[in-house]
Formats: structure tokens, sequence, C-alpha cells
């Protein structure tokens, strides 16, 4: 199993990203798939996460309508729209893939099966 982050970059406060996980090895529209976050010296946190057919979406609170989180299960990516974006933005963004997709476990990262290996997020101020 293999997931492909991409598109992090560097962008000033405000402005916008769009992340892209590209899966490959599994059958992707099984899973429930999350983005979640990592700054330096934190804790890795929970982003978003969509159900397997993507009709149900999940944010964390602090994301909530300036994030979107998208799929394209005819070619197994996960995206990650990302606008108004604030240096404490700035994060090393991980996708992951859950089977087992409960609601109600999506944000803890214990409950995903697969990682991808990050893609850096940096916003200026």
């Amino acid at each position: 199993v293999q997931l492909q982050a991409s598109g992090g970059g560097l962008v000033q406060a405000g402005g916008s990203l769009r992340l892209s996980c590209a899966a490959s090895g599994l059958t992707f529209s099984s899973y429930v798939m999350g983005w979640f976050r990592q700054a330096p010296g934190k804790e890795r946190e929970f982003v978003a996460a969509i159900s397997e057919s993507g009709r149900s979406t999940s944010y964390a609170d602090s994301m909530k309508g300036r994030f979107t989180i998208s799929r394209d299960n005819a070619k197994n990516t996960v995206y990650l729209q990302m606008n108004s974006l604030k240096p404490e933005d700035t994060a090393v963004y991980y996708c992951a893939a859950d089977l087992d997709g409960i609601l109600s476990s999506v944000s803890l990262t214990q409950a995903y099966d697969y990682w991808g290996q990050g893609t850096q997020v940096t916003v200026s101020s």
C-alpha cells in the first residue's frame, strides 16, 4: 500500500493550496480517508476525513469553513483544498486510510491503517 501526498509548498497568509494524496495497492473506495497535520514540537492532529463514498465529511473545528476534503474514487485520490491559510496552519500534512471507517473514530490517529509520507505546508505572515 502506498499513499503519496503532494501539493504542499510556501504560501502567504490568506492564500490557498490544494493537497492531493494518490493511493495504490488498496481498494480505495473501501477506505475512509483522512488528513492530519503535525507542526514542529506538536502532536499530530486531525484535519478532516471523508467517507468511502464521499457523501460524508468531518472536520476539526479550526478548519471548518476554510478547508474542504474531497475524493475521486476513479482516480484513487483524496484532496484537501485549503483556503484562507494562516501561519498557524504551517505543518507537515499527512493523508491516511482507514478500512473500518467508524465515523466516531475518524479523528483518531490509531483508527488509520496506512499513512502517507507527508507534504510540507508553510504559511508566511
